[in-house]
């Protein structure tokens, strides 16, 4: 076993690598400054760096684009100015010698003149403010930096996310995220704009999570996470939103990056493609690591089978005019896991350690490419037009092991492949300072190929889906922004969607309303209605009857969501903040069982594996209620902090009519970051120390009817109490220290991750052991150490 002493010879050893070289003390910031209703490029808008030494600023030029020279190394705010518009500032910008710094800075138009005294709620001090200026409820922004820096995070947006108020992980081996009680499966990914698969390695198609993100955060720009009453533009999800946005590379020079930690040993390299440079270029490469952890005797829960993965992110960005611009874009991973029966250790208990006379071969792999073109047709009126390719394919074969001599005999065999061509149609209309208009039209073409069975010594079958085919999944929107004055905005919008499968069709009205008591204070309300199509898998499913095989979930309705919302924001000071919420959620058109049972789609969607129910039908019901509470004080002087809290209820009806706790109602969430920096000498080097405290309710589970499963020699639960006895509550510590050292061109940063510091002992399942005939209990991750090295110039 890795023992923490071992740990920090490692994180020592890797902290005196040194390279020669003096350390430079300023660095660029470059970016753009935009109307953010029209997307217009701002020219002459004034960027300034605040509490410098010594006047330091610059001005946009004609294409919105603006190169501020002479920036200090370390943590800074900007100030951008421009006539008409709110002023706005940018808070906690880390600056390194190894990489130049890109903004992209959206600008409001202001509704009065300078001299007109206002006490308007103040936009330009909210640091959370979202990319999407439609969303006033349930939305906030994140940026890389906070994907780094948050213990336990390790650079995914997932584990990142689940610190904020109504957020819960789904478990420690996978990075699925339960929205206020709902379903992972509830959640909607996009990327630029594209509706995009489970984008982690050993995804399932019937989940949105998985153990590593494909998502590389050396690539992510500032990117949006919803949580509720989400705007129109999004639709085809109940739970919530990340909108996530690719960063474009850095046009005016040429820089590359090395990096080793968990995620695995990664590549990058970013740069101008041209003498002109107008197109710019970035991508990054990743091959996974775990094979060197497990040989230096971490354990990460799956026993003597190694993880093996790898991914490419790439973006390509070009400005064809002063008014056009289109950009390449994708992500593609591959991932692998072989669980053999030889490898097990039968005396030990592993998250997923598999069986002694099993033999499990696991493959995975998603690929996302997309081309957008850009176009402003007048200082008023910008289009977007986007089309993609995404698919996705699980594959899996399981061979059963003779107790005597080990021969393998063919037991379940699967394969799930789809493949989606995405067309997305944005159009953005600036009316006035008061009004602003956003249409939007999508269409996703689906085929798919689907096969699961189990298979049995004497040659029969249990065929659960054998199906190959197309759909198409259409989507409408319009949604409508006015400004009453510097106090009071709206938002009114509509969705429509309609599935071919089975020709099912919605319309959606979402609204919000928010009222700036203050300069500080401001009260907002939401709603939307939200439908969600089921997943490909669950339409499919076969029911085998004498007559022959029928698909009794073709058709299958939308699951139906009322969200609603109250937030109350306080920006106490410029570098704090407080944010409360209170909401509903009420989910009716279920997929519940025809026959009376407890089951409801609405408890699964956290796994490997699919549901194989079928018979199912749109009569079950659901709700969700909760408050939650967010004091943040954002990075400055040195330091920062994050407490999140939430207070919810998850509950359902299956067919049999019982209202139940669903299996992820966990009832409350406290998290605890912090953070502080020390500077070390006089070059900018940087030592960083983090903490996360996470105090999880338990989750429901149904109980193992233990003398059944004895006399079937398998595991039998008793449903007539599903979901009726609570785990133990769920704590964990996490501690990260982090060192940076600048460079004359370059920089260098090391970090240990001590995940689960004290070690505490979290059930993750319990499961019936027929070999030896007992319950067996399953706990999540103990300690894991993760060290990371990253080096950019």
């Amino acid at each position: 076993m890795h023992t923490l002493k071992q740990t920090f010879l490692l994180f020592l050893t890797m902290l005196v690598v040194n390279i020669a070289g003096s350390a430079q003390t300023t660095q660029n910031v470059n970016g753009k400054v935009f109307d953010e209703a029209s997307k217009a490029p701002l020219t002459g808008a004034v960027v300034v760096l605040l509490n410098a030494a010594s006047a330091t600023g610059t001005a946009s030029d004609i294409d919105g684009n603006f190169i501020l020279s002479g920036v200090p190394i370390g943590r800074h705010s900007f100030k951008v100015s421009y006539t008409g518009y709110e002023d706005r500032i940018v808070n906690d910008v880390v600056v390194t010698a190894g990489k130049e710094v890109n903004l992209n800075i959206g600008m409001q138009e202001a509704l009065h003149k300078l001299e007109e005294v206002t006490v308007s709620y103040s936009k330009a001090k909210d640091k959370t403010r979202t990319n999407n200026d439609m969303a006033q409820v349930s939305a906030r922004s994140f940026n890389v930096d906070e994907t780094k820096r948050y213990a336990g995070a390790l650079g995914d947006p997932s584990r990142m996310a689940a610190n904020f108020a109504g957020v819960v992980s789904g478990n420690d081996s996978r990075n699925d995220i339960v929205v206020r009680g709902n379903s992972p499966s509830g959640m909607l990914w996009q990327l630029e704009g594209l509706n995009i698969p489970n984008p982690n390695h050993y995804g399932a198609l019937t989940s949105t999570g998985g153990p590593v993100s494909m998502l590389n955060n050396n690539n992510i720009d500032k990117s949006d996470f919803m949580t509720s009453a989400f705007p129109a533009q999004y639709g085809n999800a109940v739970a919530g939103v990340f909108d996530m946005k690719l960063r474009d590379g850095n046009k005016n020079k040429s820089e590359f990056m090395g990096q080793i930690g968990f995620n695995g040993f990664e590549l990058g390299a970013e740069g101008p493609l041209g003498k002109n440079k107008r197109t710019s270029y970035l991508v990054n490469y990743r091959y996974s690591t775990l094979g060197v952890f497990q040989k230096m005797g971490i354990n990460f829960g799956t026993g003597g089978a190694v993880p093996y993965y790898q991914d490419l992110n790439f973006k390509v960005t070009s400005q064809l005019s002063k008014r056009s611009r289109i950009s390449l874009f994708g992500i593609s991973g591959k991932s692998s896991i072989d669980f053999l029966g030889k490898d097990v250790d039968s005396t030990k208990t592993e998250l997923y350690g598999g069986d002694p006379y099993s033999d499990e071969r696991n493959k995975f792999g998603t690929t996302v490419t997309g081309l957008t073109y850009d176009y402003q047709i007048s200082d008023k009126t910008s289009a977007k037009l986007t089309i993609g390719y995404s698919g996705t394919m699980q594959q899996y074969d399981v061979d059963s092991l003779s107790t005597v001599n080990y021969t393998p005999i063919p037991d379940a065999k699967g394969k799930l492949t789809t493949g989606k061509i995405s067309g997305v149609w944005t159009l953005m209309h600036k009316i006035n300072a008061r009004n602003n208009i956003q249409t939007g039209l999508i269409y996703d073409h689906t085929t798919f190929g689907l096969l699961n069975k189990d298979m049995f010594p004497d040659g029969t079958e249990t065929v659960y889906i054998n199906s190959s085919g197309n759909y198409g999944l259409a989507q409408a929107n319009a949604q409508w922004k006015h400004r009453f004055n510097d106090k009071l905005s709206s938002v009114a919008g509509v969705h429509g969607q309609y599935i071919t499968l089975n020709n099912t069709i919605a319309a959606e009205p979402r609204a919000s309303l928010r009222f700036a008591l203050s300069r500080k204070q401001a009260l907002s309300v939401g709603y939307g209605l939200h439908h969600q199509a089921q997943n490909v898998y669950t339409y499919f499913v076969q029911t085998n009857t004498p007559a022959g095989i029928v698909l009794t979930n073709k058709e299958l309705g939308f699951t139906r969501s009322h969200h609603s919302v109250l937030t109350y924001d306080w920006n106490v000071t410029s570098h704090l903040r407080v944010k409360a919420e209170a909401y509903y959620q009420l989910i009716d058109n279920v997929p519940v069982e025809q026959r009376f049972t407890s089951f409801s789609v609405l408890n699964t969607g956290s796994d490997f594996g699919p549901s194989d129910v079928d018979s199912l039908v749109n009569k079950g019901k659901g709700h969700n209620y909760g408050s939650e509470l967010t004091v943040e004080r954002f990075f400055d002087k040195g330091y920062y902090y994050l407490v999140t809290g939430s207070l919810f209820n998850s509950r359902y009806l299956g067919s049999d009519g019982i209202e139940r706790n669903t299996a992820f109602n966990t009832g409350h969430v406290l998290n605890v970051l912090a953070g502080k920096e020390f500077k070390i000498g006089r070059k900018g080097s940087v030592l960083a120390l983090n903490l996360k405290m996470s105090n999880v309710g338990g989750r429901y589970f149904t109980p193992l009817d233990f003398e059944r499963s004895q006399i079937e020699g398998r595991g039998i639960y008793k449903d007539n109490e599903a979901f009726s006895q609570k785990q133990k509550d769920y704590f964990r510590t996490d501690f990260r220290i982090a060192y940076r050292k600048e460079y004359r061109k370059s920089t260098l940063e090391v970090a240990m991750d001590f995940q689960n510091l004290t070690n505490h002992q979290n059930i993750f399942a319990q499961y019936y052991d027929a070999t030896n005939n007992k319950v067996v209990t399953v706990y999540q991750q103990s300690f894991f150490p993760v060290p990371t090295l990253r080096y950019t110039f």
